[in-house]
């Protein structure tokens, strides 16, 4: 399973102007977005992505600075509604918000506004200002129903517009967000045109030469960690197979199974999350309340006679565990002692009154030899004076 998740389409410059207030924004229609000329160059680059093996395929609309409810149009509902249906293949709709400083006030990602982003299963930021690239790595990374899932930067620009900083990259990155490096800047190849329009991406040989650069700063702060890599090509002539791009991204030192991660696993965690987005907290499931079945109570006998004799039962058992004590917290003489008899009592006072006389006797008689022994010395000594 091979995922690309920046097919870049752009609708017709068909517009419908309102004929009260001529100074309104113009609004797009999502009936007459794309022309039927524009749908047969799409399905024939679906044909060439099938044919090279991508099943996840994602269309990419680019928003600028930010979401407006009055002008916003939804065209990629209109699109999938033309596009014949290819078994096999799984669409899904991208909203890109490119950031810019009239962006760092608000780009639209309220609450008020989560009627519109809720259609859409990715949700990516572009921003080109160091504000907007802090915004995007600390606010909008967390976990809710307007977060943001994949931070695209401008690779092909003479140079980033902000800085990289690794505390920034790394905590997007473990709240679950991914970098997008587009391989279309690589190559030279033709870019979202929407993307040209707004000022964020440079084509030619400097754009080639801005691109290497550029990513290979961001694997090296990244660490090869947090990377997807998407196409991003309105050519058909660019596009490249997955085995082509895992060698690209080896290029830019990054180890082959970090490249493989990034164009089929990283993707694929992407859109997980990307599923969990719309609910509360990243839930996957709905919980289910699980209630646990009722003990069963056993009724009494008849012949126990109700309650009384149940209690004269627990009376009757407290009595013999009371009589008859626990053997392990009684002590060794105790727990081997039985019930003697008299004459067994008797016999053993006498056994210990015969064992005391003999102790004494042996006592007494160590006694006198010491004794004995005592009064020779002293004798001797006398007969030697």
């Amino acid at each position: 399973m091979h995922f690309d998740l920046n097919f870049p389409v752009t609708a017709s410059a068909s517009t419908s102007q309102p004929k009260k207030n001529k100074n309104k924004q113009t609004q797009q229609s999502p009936s007459t977005a794309f022309t039927p000329a524009q749908v047969k160059g799409i399905e024939a680059r679906l044909d060439l992505l099938e044919h090279l093996g991508y099943t996840v395929i994602a269309f990419n609309q680019s928003v600028n600075k930010k979401i407006d409810p009055k002008t916003h149009v939804n065209i990629l509902d209109g699109l999938l509604e033309q596009l014949r249906t290819r078994p096999g293949t799984v669409f899904l709709k991208r909203l890109t918000i490119v950031l810019d400083n009239d962006s760092e006030k608000g780009f639209g990602l309220t609450n008020a506004n989560a009627s519109l982003v809720e259609p859409y299963d990715v949700i990516a930021l572009l921003p080109t200002t160091s504000a907007t690239f802090s915004l995007a790595c600390l606010t909008h990374s967390l976990p809710s129903p307007l977060t943001a899932h994949i931070i695209a930067l401008p690779l092909t620009l003479p140079r980033l517009p902000f800085q990289l900083k690794h505390t920034l990259v790394r905590t997007a990155i473990k709240n679950g967000v991914v970098f997008e490096i587009n391989y279309a800047g690589a190559i030279g190849g033709e870019s979202d045109p929407s993307l040209s329009t707004f000022g964020v991406s440079d084509t030619g040989v400097s754009g080639k030469r801005n691109w290497w650069a550029a990513a290979r700063e961001v694997v090296r702060v990244a660490k090869g960690k947090g990377i997807v890599v998407s196409g991003g090509v309105a050519s058909e002539a660019d596009y490249r197979g997955p085995k082509d791009i895992a060698n690209l991204l080896t290029l830019l030192d990054l180890a082959q199974n970090l490249a493989h991660d990034a164009s089929v696993a990283a993707p694929k965690s992407l859109i997980l999350r990307a599923q969990a987005r719309k609910t509360y907290r990243a839930v996957l499931s709905e919980p289910r309340l699980v209630i646990p079945e009722a003990p069963q109570v056993v009724p009494p006998s008849p012949q126990t006679g109700g309650g009384e004799n149940m209690r004269d039962h627990v009376n009757i058992s407290q009595t013999l565990s009371q009589s008859s004590p626990n053997p392990a917290l009684m002590s060794p003489q105790q727990a081997g002692s039985k019930k003697r008899t008299c004459d067994e009592v008797g016999l053993d006072s006498t056994m210990n009154g015969h064992g005391k006389k003999k102790i004494r006797e042996a006592a007494n008689a160590e006694g006198e030899s010491r004794r004995k022994k005592k009064k020779g010395g002293n004798r001797k000594k006398v007969g030697a004076v």
